[in-house]
């Protein structure tokens, strides 16, 4: 340090204390004190004489405290400064500047140069060579020079947006003095830990400095943001920071593009802690804008975190085929998906069971993905807009199951041709066992992601080979079949996983694998209002690069390209500096510090050499010219009060007087009472009195046809079977409806009885899609072509209604049918029954083919409450039910036969029960165990 502890900038400032004594001189005289007088006129006129006026002799104490003002003053001039700074260089060898130029010295770098500016001057001054180096270069000539060239490579040097490598400048300063020892050995440190600092700090130790100095800054505005996360409701961040002795709040501002700021949150940092969080509250729409989060008021690469397409939040659409029982969440298909997605994803919920309407809704919220799960047919209607939200960069996601399975395997929006059906591994009758995943390509969206072990495959569908099946792969199975195939649709894609959603078909759902598969899935997926992710992975030119002061600028340099691959985290170097890789259609944000990095002060004891810690110019070293300033103007205005006392100002005041002031109180009116609600309830619509009655009472509805006799048949018919059901059960329904499906409400009704005609208009698509809708929010429609009889006649050949039927079929997503099992819940709901005849006997009911019916006995039906949403027969049910006014049959049976006819009503009893109870009837695994305590 300097010989002495306190010292003047301005010495010969000091000549002026010599001129104290004319100061006394010239301040020890004062006015004299006015003479008050009464004011009447006349006496002052009568009185006033001329009279000789002689100042009187000014108190010492006020002379001695101008004095003491005039020396402050003098003082101040001088600019006196306790613990300068050292000057002093050790000649006994060349002094080696090792100087931080990274980013976080871009706060005070000219304070910096300024202190390694001076330290040049006093190596010149002692005349000893000067080897500086920068830590944040790729390159240092540290060889001995003299301190002209040392002042021009200063100048050259800036701040760059880089962590210091100190341990390869050690490396290059410990080559240039080539075994010799320096003299003064100086360390300008921006006060931060490093990775390397042991053992650059042991290089330097090695060289034998006579002295070893640190100079830092004081650490206090040196704070970085280490990560950043777009939440469901927020974004949240993590701020590190140096200097923890305080407690501090900072301020965080989220930008566009363009600067302007859209959001803004604080961090509160407590006294002691290196690390806060905040959020930012903003709109999902508004947080997809954001281009860059930066910390107010600090101007360095780490207070800026920049943000890319990949950090955008997407907006994910859910639709599934069937909608299952929110009693039994785990067996919905999107249960998984959503649990998954949740995190990472803004998600859509579908609101209408009407696919032609849920689809049109869905695609004007512009999604980045949708997902379906187990959706074979779609709306024909469909299709097109569905194309071109995947030509503009759409990506869409979808799940196999049965529906899938049975689809015609023309579908466009599959990515491969799939065989119909479905492949069973591990059941009775397969040959193959359980099978678990390969690894995962080393392309594709889960290239890097370690093997998903513990994972089987029960059920899957197949794809057709084809040349480029392997390519289209992004997932397998051991044996080689696909488990994850994709293809490009213009700007978008098409990804299949040949699995169900939930946990039948596979343990994928339930496992950590299948979240991290969607979430890369997700993040590869277009944004919404952002460009397309074309150039997202590879090798990415250097786009905008980010400086030491945190603003963006197109000069690239010497930055090479940016190898960006799935699965691997790239990290800021020398070779590929913080900032923006890739074009203006598409680029990755590459930040200066990794997520979660934290600011650890720079530990000087690595070193195991006496360290002497100094502070830049104007830290270490104290200033008393502010303090001397200020107290000389204190007594400026001691002085002037002293003065106007004096002079007789304050004498001349009015006295108080003792007069109150009135208060005035405000009171505010009472409010007045809220004037009651006139609102009226809105007047009844036609049509209301009907619908409160038909939720009341259930109700059997039927199809209007708009051929009157099949019309008649169908409301005759169901009136007698609700007619016997009210004698034979406790079921009181009340009367037929007749629905017009194009328009009247379908979600009234547990079935709909529909009579198929051959000569009846063809339904829209419109009233298709309604009751494709209302079959997959949990009604049963209940198809009878009533061509048992007719059919016979054909050959065993299609008749025309089959035909008819088939043509409506084609729009709907149906399940898999199967004729219905001698175990399932309809033979039992009520009667026992063995078959379901109607006015024909010897048509099957078709009802929804079981999944795994070979593996259980409940005899569950696939969907969620165990209630199949399509019966199909040619018995003609309607026509054996159907009653004249008496109460008679009104058509006979074929052949006629009263039992047959019972049987019917029978069938119709057991489809009623098992519409409103579902499985109730299903659980039978007590039923021997009850019969044997029955029978003792």
């Amino acid at each position: 340090m300097s010989a002495l502890p306190f010292l003047f900038t301005n010495p010969y400032i000091l000549i002026g204390l010599a001129a104290l004594p004319a100061i006394w001189w010239l301040l020890r005289l004062t006015p004299p004190r006015p003479k008050a007088e009464v004011f009447p006129p006349l006496k002052i006129l009568a009185t006033v004489l001329k009279r000789e006026e002689t100042p009187s002799q000014s108190p010492w104490w006020l002379t001695l405290l101008r004095m003491v003002l005039a020396a402050l003053v003098i003082l101040a001039l001088a600019d006196p400064v306790l613990n300068p700074r050292n000057t002093s260089v050790a000649s006994g060898g060349p002094l080696v500047l090792v100087v931080d130029n990274g980013w976080a010295t871009s706060i005070d770098w000219e304070r910096r140069v300024q202190t390694v500016s001076a330290i040049i001057d006093d190596a010149e001054r002692a005349d000893v060579p000067v080897s500086i180096s920068f830590t944040a270069e790729t390159s240092n000539d540290a060889v001995p020079t003299t301190a002209a060239v040392a002042r021009e490579k200063l100048a050259a040097a800036k701040p760059r947006p880089l962590v210091p490598d100190r341990f390869k400048t050690a490396e290059s300063v410990t080559e240039a003095l080539n075994g010799t020892s320096p003299g003064t050995l100086v360390f300008v440190a921006d006060g931060i830990a490093t990775p390397t600092d042991q053992d650059a700090l042991a290089d330097l130790a090695s060289l034998s400095p006579s002295e070893l100095r640190l100079i830092e800054g004081d650490g206090k505005q040196i704070s970085a943001i280490a990560s950043a996360t777009n939440g469901a409701d927020s974004m949240s961040l993590s701020i590190a920071r140096l200097n923890t002795t305080d407690a501090e709040n900072l301020t965080v501002n989220a930008q566009d593009s363009q600067g302007r700021t859209l959001g803004t949150g604080t961090a509160a940092f407590a006294t002691g802690a290196d690390e806060a969080t905040g959020t930012i509250e903003a709109p999902f729409e508004l947080r997809n804008d954001f281009a860059r989060l930066s910390i107010e008021g600090l101007t360095t690469a780490g207070s800026v975190h920049l943000l890319d397409d990949g950090f955008r939040r997407r907006r994910v659409a859910l639709l599934a085929g069937d909608t299952g029982s929110d009693f039994q969440p785990l067996l919905l298909p999107l249960f998984y998906i959503s649990r998954a997605l949740q995190p990472y994803a803004d998600l859509i919920e579908q609101r209408q069971p009407d696919l032609s309407v849920a689809i049109p809704e869905i695609l004007q919220a512009n999604p980045s993905v949708i997902v379906m799960a187990d959706i074979g047919r779609l709306p024909a209607e469909t299709y097109e807009p569905l194309q071109r939200w995947l030509q503009r960069g759409g990506t869409l996601i979808r799940f196999a199951g049965p529906r899938l399975a049975a689809a015609p395997a023309d579908d466009p929006l599959v990515p491969v041709t799939l065989r119909q059906g479905e492949r069973t591994l591990g059941g009775a009758l397969s040959w193959a066992e359980p099978q678990p995943l390969a690894d995962f390509p080393n392309f594709g969206a889960f290239a890097g992601m370690p093997k998903a072990d513990g994972v089987l495959v029960k059920r899957q569908v197949l794809a057709e080979p084809t040349p480029d099946l392997a390519e289209r792969t992004w997932a397998s199975l051991a044996d080689g079949t696909p488990l994850v195939t994709m293809r490009e649709n213009g700007a978008g894609r098409i990804v299949l996983f040949h699995i169900s959603a939930e946990a039948t078909w596979s343990d994928l759902p339930i496992s950590g694998h299948f979240v991290e598969m969607l979430r890369r899935l997700v993040q590869l997926s277009k944004a919404a209002g952002a460009t397309a992710e074309g150039s997202a992975v590879g090798s990415l030119a250097p786009y905008r690069l980010l400086m030491a002061d945190g603003t963006l600028t197109t000069e690239t340099g010497t930055a090479r390209p940016l190898e960006n691959r799935p699965g691997q985290t790239p990290i800021a170097n020398f070779d590929t500096p913080p900032g923006l890789y890739g074009t203006e259609d598409g680029f990755v944000a590459l930040n200066l510090l990794p997520a979660g990095a934290k600011l650890a002060p720079l530990d000087a004891s690595l070193a195991n050499l006496p360290v002497l810690r100094e502070g830049l110019i104007g830290e270490t070293a104290h200033s008393l010219r502010p303090a001397l300033f200020i107290a000389a103007f204190l007594l400026l205005i001691a002085d002037s009060l002293i003065m106007l006392f004096m002079n007789g100002a304050f004498a001349r005041l009015p006295r108080a007087r003792g007069s109150a002031a009135a208060v005035m109180l405000a009171f505010m009116a009472t409010l007045s009472l809220l004037a009651p609600d006139t609102a009226r309830a809105d007047d009844p619509k036609p049509g209301d009195e009907a619908i409160f009655e038909r939720l009341d009472t259930t109700h059997l509805a039927y199809v209007i046809t708009g051929e009157s006799d099949v019309d008649d048949i169908s409301k005759r018919g169901l009136q007698g079977l609700s007619e016997f059901l009210t004698w034979r059960t406790t079921l009181e329904p009340g009367a037929p409806v007749g629905l017009d499906i194009s328009k009247d409400e379908l979600s009234f009704y547990p079935i709909i009885y529909w009579p198929i005609s051959a000569t009846a208009p063809m339904p829209s698509s419109a009233a298709i899609s309604r009751i494709d809708a209302y079959m997959r929010a949990g009604g049963t429609v209940l198809f009878d072509t009533r061509d048992q009889f007719t059919s016979l006649g054909n050959g065993g050949g299609t008749s025309a209604n089959g035909e008819r039927l088939q043509a409506i079929l084609a729009n709907i997503d149906i399940p898999p049918l199967e004729p219905t099992p001698e175990d399932h819940v309809l033979t039992r709901s009520f009667y026992l029954l063995t078959n379901f005849p109607g006015r024909y006997n010897g048509s099957p009911l078709w009802v929804e083919s079981r999944q795994d019916s070979g593996k259980t006995t409940s005899g569950l039906s696939s969907s969620g409450d165990g209630v199949t949403p399509i019966l199909i027969t040619g018995n003609d049910f309607a026509g054996a039910w159907a009653i004249d006014d008496n109460g008679a049959p009104s058509l006979p049976t074929v052949p006629p036969d009263e039992v047959q006819r019972e049987h019917a009503f029978r069938s119709g009893v057991n489809i009623m029960m098992y519409m409103l109870t579902g499985n109730y009837k299903a659980d039978q695994v007590h039923v021997p165990a009850l019969l044997e305590r029955l029978g003792q």
